[in-house]
């Protein structure tokens, strides 16, 4: 079992920086890939990044390479999302996921159903 607590989210304006934290806790966290996906109102939830359990890969949506930064820190049990030169379109409910321990690679861990364990979610808005 994995539980979930995402927490940085908030008020910015485009072209500023974010970082969100996501606080797992449980006996699996440090061998399970982590991943960020997000959902903006009235749109389906989407991919974000993904890290792998050493932080030996990682995937980006195309929406948000260059500009967003997944990283993690097993001896505190916390993965991170660096969020920076935000647009409007990156408002949404941002969530942390663990995924199943058989997911591998790409497109695998930039699908829903392959991660078991959600968070709540954290809000970003972004103002113009």
């Amino acid at each position: 079992q994995v539980q979930l607590i995402e927490s940085g989210g908030g008020l910015m304006q485009a072209g500023g920086s974010l970082r969100l934290s996501c606080a797992a806790s449980g006996r699996t966290f440090s061998s399970r890939t982590m991943g960020w996906f997000r959902q903006a109102p009235g749109k389906e939830r989407e991919f974000v990044a993904a890290i792998t359990w050493n932080a030996g890969s990682t995937y980006y949506a195309d929406s948000v390479k260059g500009r967003f930064t997944i990283s993690r820190d097993n001896a505190k049990n916390t993965v991170y999302l660096q969020m920076n030169s935000l647009k409007p379109e990156g408002m949404a409910v941002y969530y942390c996921a663990a995924a199943s321990a058989w997911a591998r690679g790409w497109p695998a861990l930039a699908t829903m159903r392959n991660y078991d364990y959600w968070g709540q979610g954290t809000q970003v808005a972004v103002s113009s």
